[in-house]
């Protein structure tokens, strides 16, 4: 057996390893907010809820990880129909408040409908949600994030490309050299390793443009390593 054909059945395993405990835990801790007998004092009671939101989150994790590994072993398939990308980003984009406390915004731009695919429309919402989540998370203050919607024609194939991309950095960043997206960030769980998973599976790509090490390079297609992280460009092949 490969590395690549063991892979998913050693995180199946994890996962199934990893549950019986946390579900203890979590039974536990239940338990002693729920008791009436011997009540927690306040500070008791903080410091349980606060665990409590640390097992939830384990929780959610684990589910991640099973659904990375199922994706990846085959056992996970998409659930096509005749959706149309553009509107959907529109939709997924109106729920993304993720820094208005920073006075950072999302904008949507580009042709409002007219990117029909056959794909799954509840994984997909996921999966922009976690890009869009990941990217505005890591903006520092005041600025307006552009998730650009294009029809690229490319060797008689039509797809649906979006850009999320700072607003000024939007057509620099189509024009760099393609790099592979950095889904390995922390605080957004397994989200942007599943969102890969989705795009690919619709035979699409996820990229981030290349960024130059020179501090003094400039020119078309040229940026730098910060504008580089806080970049994705999603493409996915439309029709049948």
């Amino acid at each position: 057996m490969t590395v690549e054909e063991s892979y998913p059945k050693l995180i199946s395993l994890a996962v199934h390893e990893l549950r019986g405990p946390t579900s203890v835990v979590g039974g536990y801790l239940r338990m002693l907010q729920r008791d009436t007998e011997n009540p927690l004092t306040g500070r008791q009671r903080q410091f349980v809820d606060e665990a409590e939101k640390s097992y939830a989150r384990i929780v959610e994790l684990l589910a991640a990880l099973s659904e990375v590994g199922k994706i990846d072993d085959g056992q996970i398939k998409m659930s096509p129909r005749s959706t149309d990308v553009f509107p959907l980003v529109a939709e997924v984009a109106e729920g993304v408040h993720e820094a208005a406390d920073r006075d950072v915004r999302l904008e949507v731009r580009g042709p409002r409908e007219g990117a029909l695919m056959a794909g799954d429309p509840d994984r997909l919402r996921t999966a922009f949600g976690a890009i869009f989540h990941a990217i505005l998370r890591e903006k520092p203050g005041p600025c307006t994030v552009v998730a650009d919607r294009r029809l690229i024609k490319e060797g008689g194939r039509t797809s649906a490309v979006i850009v999320v991309a700072d607003a000024e950095a939007v057509q620099t960043a189509y024009d760099a050299e393609p790099v592979a997206f950095d889904e390995k960030r922390g605080g957004v769980g397994l989200s942007l390793a599943l969102a890969r998973r989705v795009v690919e599976a619709h035979g699409g790509r996820l990229w981030s443009p290349a960024f130059s090490a020179d501090a003094s390079a400039s020119g078309p297609g040229i940026i730098d390593e910060r504008t580089s992280r806080g970049t994705v460009l999603i493409a996915l092949p439309l029709g049948s």
